[in-house]
């Protein structure tokens, strides 16, 4: 069972809904932000983007007092398995789950656009069904996506393997042309030190039909599945 959680302001999570129910045919149920209990059927939480608390303050910042974040972080803390994408990702920040912090795209602007990421962790939950060093096209769509960290925890990510995605060009090369919102290192998405917990910038639910000429994101979910229902 994926559990989605619904913060005011969310506008993904219908989307998400529909890749795991209708795509991939696996259950799944919204979880309002006011709850506070998870339920022992959810095996994995995904925290929808759009703009939670219409992104007063900071990004996530409001969403992070919610009441089902106690809940998260206790999902979490067991093993479960978080994914956190765009606003998901900066509520993850914001509440201490994944270390570091979300500043304004270097150009000062919203972008919304399809960028490539290169897999550089293959062996998370969420990447077991890629391969090191695969290139994916995926969407973005972010006012606040620039991730900055202090040198020693981005000497960890590194050191722990925790950063999952990078951004780059069509080839696979990490580059300043090829990165949309100045994050650091290239960042696109990284996990908890444990590996359970992600949180990446672009979109995967919105590229995972063969009808939206694009099914990169799809590959996303499926490690998801292929981890939760591993014998």
């Amino acid at each position: 069972m994926f559990g989605i959680i619904v913060f005011p302001g969310s506008n993904c999570d219908h989307d998400c809904y529909h890749v795991v129910k209708h795509v991939l045919g696996r259950p799944a149920r919204f979880i309002w932000h006011k709850e506070t209990r998870i339920g022992s059927d959810v095996k994995v939480l995904v925290l929808p983007g759009g703009f939670s608390h219409g992104d007063y303050l900071r990004a996530g910042a409001l969403a992070r007092v919610s009441p089902i974040i106690k809940a998260v972080k206790e999902f979490a803390a067991g093993g479960g398995l978080v994914l956190g994408i765009c606003n998901g990702f900066q509520i993850l920040l914001e509440a201490g789950l994944l270390p570091g912090a979300m500043l304004r795209n270097k150009n000062l602007r919203f972008i919304c656009k399809n960028v490539h990421v290169k897999v550089t962790n293959a062996g998370t939950p969420f990447t077991r069904n890629l391969k090191e060093g695969q290139v994916l096209r995926l969407p973005i769509a972010h006012a606040e996506g620039n991730y900055f960290a202090g040198e020693d925890t981005v000497e960890s990510l590194i050191g722990n393997g925790q950063i999952a995605f990078r951004y780059c060009d069509e080839n696979g090369d990490v580059s300043e042309s090829a990165n949309p919102n100045g994050s650091l290192f290239s960042v696109s998405g990284i996990t908890s030190k444990e590996g359970n917990v992600l949180g990446m910038m672009p979109h995967p639910e919105r590229c995972s039909e063969d009808i939206l000429g694009n099914t990169d994101g799809r590959s996303i979910f499926q490690s998801v599945i292929s981890t939760i229902e591993a014998p």
